[in-house]
């Protein structure tokens, strides 16, 4: 197995690209996080942190550069092997937590499970699970308009673990949340990641929660740099 869950080099993107307001959102960021390393993502709104994870979970595609997930190339991989490893290999969390309203917590965990192939039965298990280590495993039959901003996010990241993924990407994962369920939020999310020895790349604008994390990164005029 590779100690090295996500490689990025030399990653650029250029939006409006030959128009007078181009944009050069990266300029050659490189990127290593090694097996069971939480980074901090650090920078300010509009630096291009969005694009820099879309980019590390294939969700877009670099104009120059190369991502290698879990010792893969995914240089010139169909669009079909790009969502293969996305689903079966990255966990997502975003500022918003995107549940589906008409469905259950527990639902929510199962239904990227069944996409993956998984048992019905089996599905049902590891999401009690996952909402059981986060402390809301009694909350399972609620959709998510009954629960708290804080329990909503804490499905989603279960539902970002239910297919044990190699690498989480966390978009401000608790920005919009209070200061004080963030912190309690945040603490479950690093439980979670922590007991599975899971990899994960969070952007956050929290220099206390950035501090908490193996090391900080800073995104800064399109490249990355060690805090």
């Amino acid at each position: 197995m590779s100690e090295t869950v996500l490689q990025l080099t030399g990653i650029e993107k250029v939006y409006n690209r030959g128009a007078p307001n181009e944009v050069h959102v990266l300029r050659g960021a490189d990127l290593t996080v090694k097996r069971g390393e939480v980074v901090a993502l650090v920078a300010p709104s509009g630096a291009g942190k969005s694009t820099l994870l879309h980019i590390a979970g294939l969700l877009d595609t670099p104009d120059a550069g190369t991502v290698d997930i879990g010792g893969q190339s995914m240089q010139g991989r169909s669009d079909r092997k790009r969502t293969a490893v996305r689903r079966s290999d990255v966990g997502f969390v975003y500022q918003f937590h995107h549940l589906l309203p008409e469905f259950t917590a527990l639902e929510n965990i199962v239904l990227p499970q069944l996409a993956n192939g998984v048992a019905r039965g089996a599905a049902d298990d590891r999401a009690l699970e996952l909402l059981d280590s986060v402390g809301i495993k009694d909350r399972a039959s609620h959709r998510p308009g009954a629960l708290s901003g804080g329990e909503q996010q804490r499905v989603a990241f279960c539902r970002a673990m239910a297919n044990t993924p190699k690498l989480l990407l966390a978009d401000e994962p608790t920005g919009n949340l209070d200061p004080e369920t963030s912190d309690r939020v945040f603490g479950a999310l690093m439980r979670l990641v922590r007991e599975t020895g899971l990899s994960a790349l969070v952007a956050t604008h929290n220099l206390e929660l950035a501090g908490q994390m193996d090391r900080r990164i800073r995104l800064d005029g399109g490249y990355l740099r060690q805090d």
